[in-house]
C-alpha cells in the first residue's frame, strides 16, 4: 500500500444534489446570552447520551474556555468552566477521553465530568488519537508526531515526521486517525509565508488579494502498518490542504481538502480505499465550502458546510448545509434549522440513530424525522 492517501491528483464533477425531505437538522441547543458569546472549538458525542463541545466564552477581549455537556442525549445541556483554552477531543468510548488544551493534554474517565492534566505531554499538540486506553498518537506543529504507550503519561517522538523536507517553523501535521489498530494515516502541511505579501490584510484589501492565486506547498503523508512500529513518509508540492478524514476497518474512507481564500473552489471531498490507496473525487462545489466529512459503518456519508459567502470564507458566517449519499454520485440536501449559520459546522454520529451536528458560534443540532 502506498502512503499517498492526501496526495492522489485527483479528477472531480460537478456534484448532483437533491432535497431530501424526510429528516431535518433541529437546533437542540444555542449559547444566547447578553453581550457574550460562545464559540465551538471542536465537539464529541462519544455514545448516544453523552455529548461535549468545548470552546470558549468572549466578553469584549475577555475569553473564557468553556465546555457544554449533556449526560442525557441531548435533553439538558450544562455549561462548566474549563481551566485551559481547547484546541480539540478525543473519545475512545462513552467515558474514556483525551482535550487538548494550548497547555497541554487532559484525561477524563467521565465523558468530560472530570478532567486530569497529563504530566509530560509534548509541545505544540493539535490533535490526539487513542487507538486504546494505552496507545495513542499526538500532532501537531513544527512537525510533531509523538506516541505514547502508558496512556500519556510519557511519550516518544516518531523520528521520520521529522524527516519531512521543510522548514519546521512552516510545518504541521494536523490530522490523524486509524482504520484499525494497526493501520493508520497522518497527514499535514508546511506552508511558508507567500512571497509577495498584500500591502493590507485579506479583509481591508479584498481585491488584491483576489487577483492572487494559491500557490502550491508542501503536502506530508504518514502511513504505518503495524500499529506505530515503522512508518512510511511522503511528501509533496500540492494545492490545498488534506484537513480531515475518516477511515473504517472494511477499507473505505472519506477525506477533505481545503483550499486558501486564494482559490476558486473552496473545497473538495475524495473517496478512499485504504486497502489499495485508490480513490476518487466525489464532491466540489465552488458555492459549498465544506468543513467536515463523516463516513458510518454502511458506507453513508455525511457532507457539513456552509453555502460560500464570498472569498472571504473564514471571516463571513454563511448559512450551513448538510448532505447525504450513500453512491457518492448523488447527494441529497438535508433540512438545516434556518437560524443555523457559522464559519465551520463540525459532525458528531455515534450512531444512525444519533446524529449531531456544532458550529463554531454556538449552536448544537440534531437530526430528526420531520
Amino acid at each position: 500500500m502506498r502512503p499517498v492517501l492526501a496526495l492522489l491528483a485527483l479528477t472531480f464533477a460537478l456534484p448532483v444534489c437533491s432535497q431530501s425531505p424526510s429528516q431535518r437538522w433541529q437546533m437542540q441547543y444555542f449559547y444566547d446570552k447578553e453581550k457574550t458569546s460562545l464559540t465551538i472549538n471542536d465537539f464529541a458525542f462519544p455514545s448516544a447520551k453523552y455529548g461535549i463541545a468545548v470552546g470558549y466564552v468572549s466578553e469584549g477581549k475577555h475569553e473564557e474556555p468553556t465546555q457544554v455537556l449533556t449526560s442525557d442525549g441531548g435533553a439538558h445541556w450544562t455549561q462548566a468552566q474549563l481551566k485551559e483554552m481547547p484546541v480539540s477531543l478525543f473519545f475512545l468510548n462513552d467515558s474514556l477521553g483525551w482535550m487538548v488544551t494550548t497547555k497541554g493534554i487532559w484525561q477524563t474517565t467521565e465523558a468530560g465530568r472530570n478532567w486530569a492534566k497529563l504530566p509530560k505531554a509534548p509541545e505544540n499538540v493539535l490533535r490526539v488519537y487513542f487507538t486504546t486506553e494505552k496507545d495513542g498518537y499526538a500532532v501537531g506543529l513544527k512537525k510533531l508526531v509523538s506516541e505514547t504507550h502508558d496512556g500519556g503519561q510519557a511519550w516518544t517522538v516518531v523520528k521520520e515526521a521529522e524527516d519531512q523536507p521543510g522548514d519546521a517553523k512552516y510545518s504541521a501535521y494536523v490530522w490523524v486517525a486509524f482504520a484499525t489498530p494497526k493501520i493508520g494515516l497522518v497527514t499535514g502541511t508546511n506552508n511558508p509565508p507567500r512571497r509577495i505579501a498584500p500591502m493590507f490584510p485579506d479583509w481591508l484589501d479584498p481585491q488584491t488579494t483576489f487577483k492572487m492565486r494559491d500557490v502550491p506547498h508542501l503536502s506530508y503523508s504518514m502511513v504505518t502498518l503495524d500499529g506505530g512500529k515503522t512508518w512510511q513518509k511522503k511528501s509533496a508540492s500540492l494545492l490545498g490542504q488534506t484537513s480531515r478524514f475518516r477511515l473504517l476497518p472494511n477499507g473505505k474512507g472519506i477525506g477533505l481538502i481545503e483550499y486558501s481564500e486564494l482559490s476558486e473552489i473552496p473545497s473538495e471531498v475524495y473517496m478512499i480505499n485504504w486497502r489499495d490507496s485508490s480513490s476518487g473525487g466525489v464532491y466540489k462545489d465552488p458555492k459549498v465550502s465544506v468543513t467536515d466529512v463523516w463516513l458510518e459503518s454502511d458506507g453513508t456519508a455525511f457532507l457539513a458546510g456552509i453555502v460560500e459567502p464570498g472569498r472571504l470564507r473564514d471571516i463571513i458566517p454563511g448559512k450551513v448545509v448538510v448532505m447525504e449519499s450513500s453512491d457518492y454520485k448523488n447527494w441529497h440536501k438535508m433540512t438545516v434549522d434556518y437560524r443555523a449559520a457559522a464559519i465551520r459546522p463540525m459532525l458528531a454520529m455515534p450512531d444512525p440513530q444519533n446524529r449531531w451536528m456544532a458550529t463554531d458560534n454556538g449552536m448544537i443540532l440534531k437530526l430528526v424525522s420531520q
